[in-house]
This record gives structure tokens, C-alpha cells and sequence, in this order.
């Protein structure tokens, strides 16, 4: 029996700072935009008798009177509270709404309040059997499955998005997940801390129909190093020019790091996380224990990839000499960018749950759950000198001196291509995405530790 035709609208909230409403452009930072990959993903999933629409809130706003039948909204933990209004609103409106994404897969008797339904994990397995129960009207609660097998993944329409918003419409995955255990990832934990890779046949094959620059969204892309070896020989005749993350370990494998550039690899975002051994342990970290980070940012330099580096304040072994000591490693090793975070311990992590019970969570507001407000109390610094030690990090490397600086430095190692391209673009990106926080009006936590 033929299904009648059903419209799908999914949602991908965000903040009231990026939000666009109706009449209104949508703000210039694209540079960290990355091309709805997860929705494209959902939308590529249902059955074809489905048409599907996405909005994403830094792109256009969203039609509350829209003639869809089902709403469905992907959020992260900062997004729940506008995720939540958004299912109240629909839902007042007769809508069926469906949840999905990090935050409702760990927290689905909260999500399921404002909603009709929860997609908990991926949703490529789940989507089609929720449309199907729909139109049979028995919408349940609660979807969970197994993990996907990524051969399985389908073709993806790339035109249900605005390309031009985004960094690259060109972003696609290898692989999935991670097998480690850090105590403040939800990614690892997400995927059930498994490591899942697609066929290197159908990853040529999707890079064929792509542009010249492509964003890999892996979690770690040379996690499996025998995989990533197989996957960078073949990419090399494609003449891409690509960037993922991945781990400290590129630099420790000198075949895998020579094939990651032949096949186009011009940077990498790595999670250095810290430079204390114990924070490092306390995080379970352990990969990244006993590692000469000078020597690697050398290495990974040398072979021609820009590195931007992950780092996040706020462990329990954290003194306010953290931001000075890790400036003067930054300088030193000429980082070409910086992602620096004050640790948030996001539901469905354990060091949500250690720091819950210690009753050390001091902000459950969702919505500061960005990186950018400090919601739990650290053992060595006041909450405070977090925030703005944070913050003052990024003033400082994110100067037009300090860009400048290590651009000059740069020269040496990289491409004029990939700074003109990637680099200098993400810096100028950073510098304003922090003016737009207030990043660079805030106190300087040097002087108030001195006064204390």
C-alpha cells in the first residue's frame, strides 16, 4: 500500500546571539558553520515518500505556521531550552515533534516533556521506523538501536541546505566514534566509546562528487592508523585538500603522517587538552600522557598541516598559573589556532556525574553550557579567575600582534594556499566569534589574583 505523502521539517536550534529572525541576515561565521552534516543525515534516511526540509537558526528563521505533519529538532546540551520552546510551540499547534542529538539521547525523560518523540543515539536506523509508526498512529515514546553500520550510510542530498552559509558544503565522514574514555567527552560515550569506519570504496566514491576543499567531521580520523593509511593512498590521486581532528598519535607514525599530507591533509584540530600530567590522568586522557607536545606541533609543522589546538581550563588540578604557562607554550610552538574552553561537564559524561554527586554543579541553565560560562566550581580557582583567565588567553593569542606573528612564522611550513584558505580565515574567525562573546572586554584575571 502506497504511503501518502508526509513533510518533515527538521530544526537545528541555536543561540540568541547567532539567531536570525524574520527580515534579518544571518550573521557573517560561516567559518564555523559545518554544512549540517548529522541533518543531512536524518534527511537522507527517511523513506522517500518524505519531503524534508531543514532550518537552521544561523541561516533563516523558522515558519511557526508551517503546513509540515511532523516537526523534528536536533539540539546539543546549550540548545535544549530553545529545543524545548520550539516542541512547545509546535506541539501547541497540533504538531508531532520529534527530538534528537546529543542532549535528548542523554536526557530523554527531560526532552520527552516537549516532545511527542526521543530518536536516542543515530538516527539513520531510527527515523524510518518513527515515520512509519506516525502514519500508523502509534508514535512511542522512546527509539533507541543499535549502532550503524556505516556502510549502510546513504547518499546525501547536499542541496537541502544554503552552501554558501557554511564553511565548505563539502564536509563528509570516514569514520565514527572513539575508544577512549576522556571523563568530559560526549562524543566517545555517544557512540558507546566503539571506532566504526565506512568502506574506503564508498568514501572515494563520495569525494568524487565533491569540491576541491573537503571537511572530514570524524571524531578522530586516524584512530584506526591501518584503516587511515588504506583510506590516505587512495584519496591521493583525488587531489583534495582536506581537514579533520584527530589525536596527538599522526605525529608518532611518520608513514601515517607523510600519507595524510600526499593525500591533501593541510590541518587538524588536536585535543592537547592540557600540559599537567595530572590533569591529563584526571581527565583519562591517557593517550596524550608522557608526550613532548613541542616535538609533536614540530613534527605535524614539518610535514607541511597546520595544527589548531584544543585546550580546556578548569580541572581540579588547574592554579592560575594555567593561562600563562599555556600561552607560553602556544608562542613557543607557534600554534596556527587555539580552541580554548572552560570545562563543562555535559549530562551523559562522567565527570557530569562525579561532579553531581560531589555537588559541585553550580549552573544547571542549559543554555551556559557553551563553553563560554563556567558552570562548575573548581577545587583551585574561584569561578571567576576561570572565566576571565579564559578569556584572557584568548585576548591575548587572538591579538592582531600575536595573528600576525605567528602568519609571519607560518610562512615556513605551510602553503600560502592553506593560510590564505584555512588558517588566517579561522584566526580572523576566532578573534571575531570571542568580540561577539564580550571575550575581549572582560577584566584581566592577572591583576584581581594579584590583589587577592
Amino acid at each position: 500500500m502506497e504511503k501518502r505523502p508526509l513533510k518533515f521539517v527538521l530544526i537545528n536550534p541555536t543561540s540568541p546571539l547567532w539567531r536570525v529572525n524574520s527580515n534579518q541576515k544571518p550573521v557573517n561565521h560561516s567559518v564555523f558553520r559545518f554544512s549540517m552534516l548529522p541533518s543531512l543525515y536524518v534527511a537522507a534516511s527517511l523513506p522517500r515518500h518524505v519531503q524534508t526540509q531543514i532550518i537552521d537558526e544561523d541561516v533563516e528563521p523558522i515558519d511557526f505556521d508551517t503546513d509540515a505533519d511532523i516537526i523534528g529538532v536536533s539540539f546539543m546540551t546549550y540548545n535544549a531550552p530553545r529545543a524545548y520552546e520550539i516542541g512547545d510551540r509546535f506541539r501547541a499547534k497540533g504538531k508531532a515533534v520529534i527530538f534528537g542529538g546529543y542532549h535528548p539521547s542523554f536526557m530523554p525523560e527531560e526532552a520527552i516533556q516537549h516532545s511527542d518523540a526521543v530518536c536516542i543515539g543515530e538516527a539513520e536506523y531510527n527515523i524510518p521506523n518513527m515515520i512509519a509508526d506516525f502514519q500508523n498512529g502509534g508514535l512511542q515514546q522512546f527509539y533507541k538501536s543499535e549502532l550503524v553500520d556505516l556502510a549502510d550510510l546513504p547518499h546525501l542530498n547536499r542541496n537541502l541546505i544554503k552552501r554558501n552559509a557554511y564553511v565548505t558544503p563539502n564536509a563528509m565522514q570516514a569514520t565514527r566514534g572513539c575508544v577512549h574514555h576522556c571523563e568530559f567527552c560526549s562524543v566517545a560515550s555517544f557512540n558507546r566509546y566503539k571506532i566504526r569506519t565506512r568502506p574506503i570504496g564508498d568514501v572515494v566514491k563520495e569525494l568524487g562528487t565533491l569540491g576541491r576543499y573537503v571537511l572530514f567531521m570524524d571524531d578522530n580520523i586516524i584512530l584506526n592508523k591501518a584503516y587511515a593509511k588504506e583510506l590516505f593512498k587512495a584519496m591521493i590521486p583525488l587531489n583534495k585538500r582536506w581537514f579533520s581532528q584527530c589525536g596527538i598519535g599522526i605525529a608518532e607514525d611518520e608513514e601515517l603522517l607523510r600519507l595524510a599530507f600526499q593525500s591533501g591533509c593541510r590541518g587538524l584540530f588536536i585535543g592537547f587538552e592540557s600540559l599537567s600530567e595530572q590533569t591529563l590522568s584526571a581527565y583519562q586522557k591517557h593517550c596524550n600522557r608522557q608526550k613532548d607536545y613541542l616535538d609533536i606541533v614540530k613534527r605535524i609543522h614539518a610535514a607541511g598541516i597546520g595544527i589548531c589546538a584544543g585546550f580546556v581550563f578548569g580541572s581540579d588540578e588547574d592554579g592560575p598559573d594555567v593561562f600563562e604557562n599555556t600561552l607560553e607554550f602556544l608562542q613557543k610552538s607557534n600554534m596556527d589556532a587555539l580552541q580554548s574552553t572552560r570545562l563543562t561537564p555535559f549530562p551523559g559524561t562522567p565527570l557530569f556525574n562525579r561532579m553531581d554527586e560531589e555537588g559541585r554543579i553550580l549552573d544547571k541553565d542549559w543554555s551556559h553550557y557553551d563553553f563560554f560560562h563556567v558552570v562548575h566550581q573548581p577545587k583551585q580557582l574561584s569561578a571567576a579567575t576561570l572565566h576571565e583567565g579564559t578569556a584572557w588567553l584568548q585576548r591575548e593569542f587572538y591579538s592582531y600582534p600575536s595573528i600576525s606573528r605567528r602568519m609571519s612564522k607560518a610562512f615556513s611550513y605551510l602553503s600560502p594556499e592553506t593560510l590564505l584558505k584555512a588558517v588566517i580565515p579561522l584566526n580572523l574567525g576566532w578573534r571575531f566569534k570571542l568580540t561577539s562573546y564580550g571575550a575581549f572586554k572582560m577584566g584581566n584575571y592577572l591583576e584581581k589574583e594579584q590583589l587577592a
